[in-house]
């Protein structure tokens, strides 16, 4: 609509040091002009805006070279976050100046479909449950590249420990690395399991080991006990934060499959449900609905688009493989395996996240918390001298008959 369109506009192209930004307005008028992107050129680029009337300003979403624009102009001039996928331009000719001028004529249009931004809160909470992602990798590649260091050394304690980063597995490490005897080892360890299978230890850590493996060694196992003492301060705040969306964080974890770490995942990186008018667009917007491709007139349903962040879709299907692995026969169990037996597995883990996202936005909005309907309902015990939850006794049931408005007499029996 006319009364809706900008008179005056700006698109910027954005780069790391620079940006290269364009105002166009109704009567056709264009202003070009180049800014450096540290804090002295922002503020000259948010003052020459405001000197020609700028009514609304459009970027793409390159990495994070928006954000430092985004806190420097948001407060005086509309800010409108572009996809970068949805206003590609034209092949042809690539010019920072075309492109800042394409920009702003799709903004001066109203052809831009906003991203989301989020609070500043918002943005801080993901920015931890990113970090730890990325910290857990790191650990899990160190892990990784010990069992490999012992099992190069012959040294097969992975397969008589389940964990060899746990309190007694890390000792047992330690002291091969320090050079101990296996006996002085294993004696120093209190462990119930450990004692159990001590001759099984003992073949399998009687072993050489080179000085530079045991130098690699003990320079991974410092760099496990960093980076977990990281977690867990990263740990720290994002409990911290989550404390104000406490709410939010317990409806999210009566799901089941879900716990605390993902459920702060999931939830930092939807941020606020409620632009979201149904489950359905959230899932879209995860990435989780499958693309869909049309030609002489048939509908074709392809794979998942995934669009959107991969981390919070990543965790959904978490979330899903622990579902499909409880023993319970919930409702969502029994979806997976409906689908499953049509599909496959990797098929339904999918529907199975795109359905556990869908009941979570509906719970987010209402304010409820999740029930299995199924397991929910009373079980019945229809066995011969046993007793069911269903049961009551007499004078419970002479209460209730009493309350639903019956007069009960006792019977007189004769002498």
């Amino acid at each position: 609509m006319m009364s809706m369109e900008r008179e005056v506009v700006c698109g910027a192209d954005i780069h790391k040091r620079f940006l290269v930004a364009t105002i166009l307005s109704r009567d056709g008028q264009k202003i070009q002009s180049r800014f450096e992107t540290d804090l002295e050129g922002l503020l000259d680029f948010r003052d020459w805006l405001l000197a020609h009337g700028c009514q609304k300003l459009a970027v793409e979403s390159t990495a994070n070279y928006w954000q430092p624009i985004f806190q420097v102009v948001a407060n005086d001039i509309d800010f409108v976050l572009a996809n970068a996928y949805q206003i590609k331009h034209i092949p042809g000719r690539k010019t920072d100046v075309l492109d800042s001028e394409w920009i702003a004529e799709l903004c001066l249009n109203d052809l831009i479909s906003a991203s989301r931004i989020f609070s500043g809160e918002d943005r801080d909470l993901r920015a931890l449950t990113r970090t730890r992602e990325n910290y857990v990798k790191m650990r899990s590649q160190i892990k990784n590249r010990i069992h490999h260091e012992l099992e190069y050394a012959c040294i097969k304690l992975s397969s008589v420990i389940s964990d060899i980063f746990g309190k007694s597995g890390i000792r047992i490490i330690r002291g091969i690395l320090r050079g101990e005897s296996i006996e002085n080892i294993l004696n120093t360890i209190s462990a119930k399991s450990i004692k159990a299978k001590r001759e099984e230890i003992r073949k399998a850590i009687n072993a050489n080991i080179s000085p530079v493996q045991a130098s690699l060694i003990g320079q991974m196992l410092n760099s496990i006990e960093s980076i977990s003492r990281d977690i867990e301060s990263i740990d720290r705040q994002i409990q911290h934060i989550m404390s104000r969306k406490q709410e939010d964080l317990d409806i999210a974890m009566s799901i089941p499959g879900m716990g605390a770490v993902s459920a702060s995942t999931i939830l930092a990186e939807i941020g606020n449900f409620a632009d979201f008018k149904t489950g359905e667009q959230l899932a879209a917007y995860c990435g989780l609905v499958p693309s869909v491709y049309q030609s002489a007139g048939k509908q074709i349903n392809g794979h998942i688009t995934k669009r959107g962040s991969p981390h919070v879709r990543r965790m959904l299907i978490e979330v899903a493989h622990a579902v499909s692995r409880t023993k319970s026969n919930s409702k969502m169990k029994r979806f997976y395996t409906k689908i499953k037996a049509k599909r496959g597995s990797k098929v339904a883990i999918v529907a199975l996240a795109r359905k556990i996202v869908c009941i979570l936005h509906h719970l987010i909005i209402c304010k409820e918390r999740f029930v299995d309907s199924e397991s929910a309902k009373p079980k019945r015990n229809n066995r011969v001298g046993t007793s069911s939850p269903t049961e009551i006794n007499i004078s419970d049931a002479m209460q209730i008959l009493a309350k639903a408005g019956y007069t009960i007499q006792r019977e007189k029996r004769g002498g």
